[in-house]
C-alpha cells in the first residue's frame, strides 16, 4: 500500500471516513490531553460494566486484530466488589443465569472462561417442561433427537448455570491479565454531548461522555451497555418500544432434599407453565437450585412476606398442586405448609418427573422485579452501538437474556475487527451495518417467540389449552422437530 498515489488511497479513505475525520487522522495523536476542558480521546468507549459490557472490552483486547485500540469502560458501581466476590460453598446469589454452551465457547476464545469459580457452575443434561393446566409434556435433552450417537456414555449438556458475579469477576479478571484498558469505575456519567470543532481538531460529530469530577471522554464509538433505562440510547434519540407483562419475576436460592433424580452427574432442569406465569427451577452444585417464578405482583408480595416454612410450602405446591388449589394457598396469609400436607393426600403426580422436594431457602435471596419486553427500533447511530438490555429486554422464561448480550457482544467485535482490517472508521454507521444485520432479525425473532409464549399459557381454558397441549406433545415426539429447537436454543443456529 505504501507504494500507491496519495491521489488513489485518498477516495478509498472517503469512502468510509467523513472529511473532519480525515482530517483528524492525518494529524499525529496525542492522549496525552491535559488541558482543562480537552477531552481525552478513546477509539471505544463503553458505558455499563455488567456482563455484555465486560465481554465486550474482554473480546477486544484479547483480538489480534483490534487490540490496539484505545478503550475505556465507565461504570457507576464500585468494580473492587466484583473483584474481591466471595460466597461459602453452601450459599449462591440469587442473580443466576443459563449460559448456552455457544456462549461458553466464546467466553473460552477470549480466554475469561479459566478465571471462572468452576466449582460454583453447574451444567445440566435435561429440561422438563409441562403444561400445568391440560399436565401435557415436553422433555428437552440431546438423546433422541439425532443429534448425538445412542451409545454416548453420557447426555451432551444443554446450558450451564451460573452466578452473574462468578462471570463478571472472571472477565474482570482475564481484563486485567490483559491490561492496556482505562477503568472508571464508581463513576457516575453527569452527560453526553457532541463534541465541538477546534484549530486543530473537530469532534463535533463524536460522543463526549462527562463524567463526575468534570473528566470528559471523547468516543470514535461509544458503546451503550447500561441497561434497559440506557442514557446512551437515550443521547442518540433511538426509541425503545414493547410493554409490561404486569408480572414480577420472583428469584430464590433453595435447597432440595437430595442432588436430583439424576444425582450429581446427571442435572435436570424444570419449568412448568401456570395461568399466572411460569415457574421454573434450574440446578445449581450440590443440592442447591435456584428459582425463578413469573407470578401476579400481588402473589410476589405474597410469597416475600412468608416465613420460611411456608414459603417453601408454596414452592412444592407450585410444581405439585393444581393451579386452583395454588390459587387458593395464594389468598392465605399464613399456614400453607400445613395445607399443602393435606391437599397433597388429594393429588396425584409422578414424583420421578418433578424436583424433589424443596426443604429450605437461602436467608435473604427471597427477591422479585418487574418484568417486560422492549426492543430498540435499531442497535446502531453515527458512532453509537447497544448492546444487551440497552438494546432488547425479553421476559425470562428462556432464559436466553444473558446469552443474547453475549452474542451482541461478540457479534460487534466482529463487526470493529472487519473495520479495523479494512481501514474503515469503527464508528461510521455504515461500518457498523453488519452487526445490526446480523444481531436485529435473531433477537426480535426469540422477542417474539417468547412473548407469544408468555401469552399462550396465560389461557386457562377453552380450544387453546386442548391445542397447545397437543402441540407441545406432537413436539415432544418429533425428535427433529425438538433437536432443531435445541439448537437454536443453545446457540448453534
Amino acid at each position: 500500500m505504501s507504494g500507491l498515489n496519495p491521489a488513489i488511497r485518498r477516495p478509498a479513505l472517503s469512502r468510509y471516513v467523513c472529511q473532519s475525520c480525515i482530517r483528524f487522522l492525518r494529524t499525529p495523536r496525542n492522549y496525552a490531553t491535559t488541558a482543562p476542558g480537552i477531552p481525552e480521546i478513546f477509539d471505544v468507549v463503553c458505558i455499563g460494566g455488567g456482563p455484555a459490557g465486560l465481554s465486550l472490552l474482554t473480546a477486544l483486547r484479547a483480538s489480534g486484530v483490534a487490540s490496539s485500540l484505545k478503550v475505556a469502560l465507565i461504570e457507576s458501581q464500585d468494580l473492587g466488589r466484583t473483584r474481591a466476590w466471595s460466597l461459602p460453598p453452601d450459599q449462591y446469589s440469587n442473580r443466576v443465569s443459563s449460559l448456552t454452551p455457544s456462549s461458553v465457547a466464546f467466553l473460552e476464545d477470549i480466554g475469561a472462561w479459566k478465571h471462572i469459580q468452576s466449582p460454583r457452575v453447574q451444567s445440566y443434561q435435561e429440561m422438563q417442561v409441562w403444561d400445568g393446566v391440560s399436565g401435557s409434556r415436553i422433555s428437552f435433552d440431546w438423546h433422541g433427537t439425532g443429534s448425538i450417537s445412542p451409545q454416548a456414555s453420557q447426555k451432551k449438556t444443554i446450558a450451564y448455570m451460573t452466578e452473574n458475579l462468578n462471570l463478571t469477576s472472571a472477565l474482570l479478571a482475564r481484563l486485567e491479565e490483559l491490561g492496556g484498558l482505562t477503568i472508571l469505575d464508581g463513576t457516575r456519567v453527569e452527560d453526553i454531548h457532541l463534541g465541538e470543532e477546534t484549530e486543530t481538531l473537530d469532534l463535533s460529530a463524536w460522543p463526549v461522555v462527562e463524567v463526575a469530577g468534570g473528566r470528559k471522554l471523547a468516543a470514535r464509538l461509544l458503546v451503550g451497555a447500561d441497561g434497559a433505562n440506557s442514557p446512551v440510547r437515550t443521547f442518540a434519540g433511538i426509541e425503545s418500544r414493547g410493554w409490561d407483562y404486569e408480572r414480577h419475576g420472583l428469584v430464590a436460592t433453595v435447597r432440595l432434599e437430595g442432588e436430583g433424580w439424576g444425582g450429581a452427574n446427571e442435572k435436570v432442569a424444570y419449568q412448568r407453565f401456570l395461568p399466572t406465569g411460569p415457574v421454573a427451577l434450574l440446578p445449581l452444585p450440590g443440592g442447591f437450585s435456584t428459582l425463578v417464578w413469573s407470578t401476579l405482583p400481588s402473589h410476589a408480595s405474597l410469597l416475600k412476606s412468608l416465613p420460611p416454612t411456608d414459603f417453601i410450602a408454596m414452592v412444592n405446591a407450585a410444581f405439585r398442586l393444581s393451579p386452583v388449589d395454588l390459587a387458593y394457598m395464594h389468598t392465605q396469609h399464613q399456614g400453607q405448609a400445613e395445607e399443602l400436607l393435606w391437599r397433597e393426600q388429594h393429588t396425584k403426580f409422578d414424583v420421578q418427573r418433578i424436583p424433589q422436594r424443596i426443604v429450605g431457602v437461602q436467608e435473604g435471596t427471597v427477591a422479585s422485579f418487574p418484568l417486560r419486553m422492549r426492543h430498540a427500533d435499531t442497535y446502531i447511530g453515527e458512532r453509537i452501538a447497544l448492546v444487551g438490555d440497552a438494546a432488547h429486554t425479553v421476559h425470562p422464561l428462556a432464559g436466553q437474556g444473558l446469552n443474547q448480550g453475549q452474542g451482541d457482544a461478540q457479534s460487534l467485535v466482529k463487526t470493529i475487527e472487519f473495520a479495523v482490517a479494512h481501514g474503515q472508521d469503527i464508528g461510521a454507521q455504515l461500518s457498523l451495518e453488519p452487526y445490526v444485520a446480523d444481531r436485529y432479525a435473531t433477537n426480535n425473532l426469540l422477542l417474539g417467540v417468547v412473548d407469544k409464549l408468555h401469552k399462550l399459557y396465560g389461557v386457562q381454558s377453552g380450544p387453546v389449552v386442548a391445542l397447545r397441549g397437543w402441540g407441545l406433545q406432537a413436539v415432544d415426539a418429533m425428535g427433529g422437530l425438538k433437536g432443531f429447537f435445541m439448537r437454536q436454543a443453545a446457540g448453534g443456529g
